[in-house]
């Protein structure tokens, strides 16, 4: 059997009070479908968290519009901790989650209203498509971008992660990664020197190699619907100084700790990343419960230590609140689940 991505399953996103967060979340993005909740240690991820098992608060929220969700995640044995220099654009991880955008100039004014720190206005990427910059209350950066497929209509202009800004020390090898095993095929741009809708950011004055992919084939699988395409962008700094993001500190600490796939056939996907020298640094094995959902998880670090986790999941709350549970393992690893079933996940939005 060969693997099977459906998309991007959420970003994770490590932060000091998960509550807060994800209000601003819901208020913001539209992200008020909760998948679980949950309070537990995280025994498995002592590689990353010095050798010892602490406990975290995490949840999954989704956009029903359609687009990655986000796992909101905080440490509840010890206090996150910020990175001990000022981050700027090209340092080597995850830097800007993306979010779709039914119109991107009307988000634009809708944010400006609302006051948000929107980073430097609407500006135009070396495609000539429009696009903006916000930040959250944590200061994690987000880019607003213009999408074209869509789950449903809730009304709301924007959707979930449509995928991520990643800085890397050297795009070639990075690409046998993301473009390789995980199918980012087609290049939009591949482009170098310096960017005027770039230099509002921290460091975005410098000189970079810049190139954006997307996936020239649809997703497949049974969330494939719900979370559509995505696109990854590669940032190299040119003066060569980029530095780790998490340098000296936890998975699980401030920022965005992973970006992970929805995933079938995952020991296929095993092969595969370990013939490319991606081997599995963490790895469930069974099926791992979190909270009412369950599947089988693993991380590979990609070329410069930015993690990249892979979930096979099992069990999945429809409707929470009817014990209505779906099992995945039993279902073709192609095959989408049909629209209605998806569309049930809407009664387990929340309410503010």
């Amino acid at each position: 059997m060969k693997k099977v991505i459906s998309g991007i399953q959420q970003i994770g996103i490590g932060n000091r009070d998960v509550h807060r967060l994800w209000k601003w979340y819901r208020e913001q993005f539209g992200m008020d479908i909760r998948i679980f909740e949950e309070a537990a240690e995280a025994p498995l991820m002592t590689q990353y968290t010095g050798g010892e098992v602490h406990s975290r608060n995490a949840a999954l929220a989704l956009n029903m519009q359609g687009g990655g969700g986000f796992e909101i995640w905080q440490f509840t044995s010890r206090q996150a901790q910020v990175p001990a220099f000022t981050p700027k654009l090209g340092d080597l991880g995850i830097y800007i989650t993306k979010i779709k955008s039914r119109d991107v100039k009307a988000t634009y004014e809708y944010f400006k209203e609302k006051r948000i720190n929107t980073a430097g206005g609407l500006a135009r990427d070396p495609n000539g498509d429009f696009h903006f910059y916000l930040q959250d209350p944590d200061g994690n950066l987000f880019e607003v971008c213009k999408a074209g497929d869509w789950f449903s209509n809730t009304g709301r202009l924007t959707g979930g992660a449509y995928g991520a800004v990643l800085g890397v020390s050297d795009i070639e090898a990075s690409l046998k990664l993301y473009r390789d095993v995980l199918n980012y095929d087609q290049v939009v741009y591949d482009t170098r020197g310096t960017f005027e809708d770039l230099k509002t950011l921290e460091g975005g004055d410098a000189s970079f190699r810049r190139v954006l992919l997307k996936h020239s084939k649809p997703r497949k699988g049974a969330f494939s619907k719900l979370l559509g395409a995505s696109q990854i962008e590669l940032l190299q700094r040119e003066d060569g100084q980029g530095r780790r993001l998490f340098e000296n500190r936890y998975w699980g600490d401030m920022g965005y700790i992973h970006l992970c796939f929805d995933v079938r056939n995952i020991g296929a996907l095993q092969k595969e990343c370990e013939k490319a020298s991606f081997p599995f640094t963490i790895d469930s094995a069974d099926s791992f419960d979190m909270g009412k959902a369950a599947g089988r998880f693993a991380y590979i670090e990609d070329p410069d230590g930015t993690w990249i986790e892979f979930v096979e999941t099992h069990k999945l709350p429809i409707v929470e609140k009817w014990n209505w549970f779906l099992n995945i393992e039993k279902r073709h690893p192609e095959k989408a689940l049909p629209n209605w079933m998806l569309k049930a996940l809407r009664f387990n939005r929340i309410k503010d």
